[in-house]
């Protein structure tokens, strides 16, 4: 792709021109509103704590908003934990819970009937058509060993292939994508350390309580890349594909083109280890660039304990930028493309590191909540200690979540008190966005470690115009993850460009609905969509209309 020649002035002028368009816009009167018992959600997450502290417990686990059955409605997913072996005296076992959407945002429980009622350490999961049939398939990430399963109309059961990627240790999460370019997906797994029962350590905040350890108690474990034959089989490549790394310490993962190469890059969220960036060079193989490129480290030269992640372009400059939730007392990140490979951290001018210092974040992603054209932020926020405020007394275990409104300057507002529901305290871990109910807006799921799973129904969104678009790849992998789509807006004022990318897991341990929705603000006209599929292949849509989404077809060649 061709490059402008310079991109310092670009980017200023391309800030500019979205502030000037579109930033002194009032903002819309949004808020999100619980509806968890409405919409028939009663689903609550086990961690199996109960006295002993081990490491796993705090870990929470994700959500997921697919399309399980078919009908072109977001259902959803909660991943679940379960209870220690000692602790499953009498029988029962809690287990994930899907609910299948009924076209109107309420929900109906059909976790048995799919045949997703089993028991498991759970902590992430991606959906994503692995074996191109039409339904997409569901990959879990547990206290291994990890489940792939396939779909069948909305049925699940244990993939042929599931053996040969049923990572045995520590996973926290994973995604679905075309490392090699061959136009099938392929798993990246997240492996967080190597902790059993057996090997628990005793940690302790005061001196002789047990606490629960941070990580850097525990030897770390590598990611894993399984490629896809194409034929339902896979392959660990991880080694080969130069991600072998036995220090890391994933808990999140970005799939974007970092360096508008055309190939899709890796950015992972390190818990207490450095933050990589793993350069696509092609052909299946990674770089880990993530030093050079500037989000290894914080600016003091220490390694964050971070969480979740995403990649969008915030500030409307073309480059795919990074936000990464971290610990308490480290601040978020917002990592500013600078568009030649380098990333400069804005959050204490962009307005969220100093509103995000004392909370610890866990799920981490951009949106659009208002549709005005810019990317919002939302964090879940959680603390791993439940008796933390007693040695960090500014310190809570359960916090409130981080809504940052995007201004349109380069800075961010926070709207968490705009939504009371939203801002009560809670100890988040999974998060996840979708339209529900099909008004144009985006709402929002939350998982709660050892405590309810909450859905959001954002009011006042779709006052704004917007428009979506639903891909379907026939060169490219079915799902079209990794397609970029690039839409000229026109406004009284002139005109912009808005980029998105279709991606499988984002956030920590969750996955956002496929579907790609661009806010138009209260004048904006769509004037062009372009899609660049995975394959290499160009579509354009000439004067889309507002206010519904596209099904768009690859072509095949």
């Amino acid at each position: 792709m061709k490059r402008m020649a310079s991109p310092r002035l670009p980017r200023f002028a391309a800030a500019a021109l979205v502030f000037l368009l579109a930033g002194a816009a009032e903002a819309a009167e949004v808020r999100f509103v619980e509806i968890t018992e409405e919409a028939g959600i009663a689903f609550v997450h086990e961690n199996g704590a109960f006295g002993k502290k081990y490491l796993p417990e705090t870990m929470g686990s994700g959500v997921v908003f697919f399309d399980a059955d078919g009908d072109g409605d977001e259902d959803l997913l909660f991943v679940n934990s379960r209870r220690w072996p000692e602790r499953r005296a009498d029988g029962s076992e809690p287990t994930a819970a899907l609910y299948i959407n009924r076209g109107d945002g309420t929900f109906e429980d059909r976790t048995a009937a799919a045949g997703l009622d089993f028991p498991l350490y759970g902590i992430g999961a991606a959906a994503g058509d692995y074996d191109a049939d039409g339904d997409p398939d569901l990959y879990l990430a547990a206290l291994g060993p990890n489940r792939l399963l396939e779909n069948r109309g909305g049925v699940f059961s244990e993939a042929p292939a599931a053996e040969a990627v049923a990572h045995p240790g520590f996973s926290s999460g994973a995604t679905w994508f075309d490392a090699d370019g061959d136009s099938d997906l392929d798993l990246f797994v997240l492996n967080y350390v190597e902790w059993s029962v057996e090997t628990d350590i005793f940690c302790a905040l005061d001196g002789s309580n047990k606490s629960y350890c941070t990580p850097e108690s525990y030897r770390g474990a590598s990611a894993a890349l399984y490629r896809n034959d194409g034929h339902g089989g896979f392959s660990d490549v991880t080694a080969e594909a130069g991600l072998l790394d036995p220090t890391a310490k994933g808990l999140g993962v970005a799939v974007f083109d970092h360096d508008a190469d055309g190939r899709l890059d890796l950015a992972v969220a390190n818990d207490t280890q450095p933050n990589a960036l793993y350069r696509n060079l092609g052909g299946g193989v990674f770089e880990d660039v993530g030093v050079l490129a500037g989000i290894a480290f914080a600016e003091n030269g220490a390694a964050r304990g971070a969480m979740g992640i995403d990649a969008s372009d915030y500030d409307g400059d073309g480059f795919p930028d990074l936000v990464i939730g971290n610990f308490s007392n480290e601040m978020v990140s917002l990592y500013r493309n600078e568009g030649v490979g380098f990333f400069i951290d804005q959050a204490p001018v962009a307005g969220i590191g100093r509103e995000s210092l004392l909370t610890l974040a866990f799920g981490a992603f951009f949106f659009d909540y208002d549709l005005d054209g810019r990317q919002d932020i939302f964090i879940a926020n959680g603390h791993v200690e439940n008796d933390i405020a007693a040695v960090q007394q500014r310190v809570t275990y359960r916090q409130s979540p981080h809504l940052f409104r995007n201004l349109g300057n380069g800075r961010f507002a926070d709207a968490t008190p705009e939504s009371p529901d939203l801002a009560r305290p809670m100890v988040a871990r999974g998060a996840a966005f979708a339209d529900i109910d099909g008004d144009g807006d985006l709402d929002l799921a939350v998982s709660e470690n050892g405590g309810p799973g909450r859905l959001f129904r954002n009011e006042g969104g779709s006052a704004n115009d917007w428009i979506g678009f639903r891909l379907r790849g026939s060169d490219s992998n079915p799902d079209a993850i990794g397609a970029k789509i690039t839409l000229m807006i026109e406004t009284a004022g002139g005109s912009r460009a808005e980029t998105r990318f279709v991606k499988s897991a984002t956030g920590y341990a969750s996955q956002n609905q496929l579907e790609v929705v661009f806010g138009l603000g209260p004048a904006g006209r769509p004037a062009e969509a372009v899609i660049a599929w995975p394959s290499g292949a160009t579509s354009r849509i000439e004067a889309p209309t507002a206010r519904q989404v596209h099904r768009i077809e690859e072509a095949p060649r």
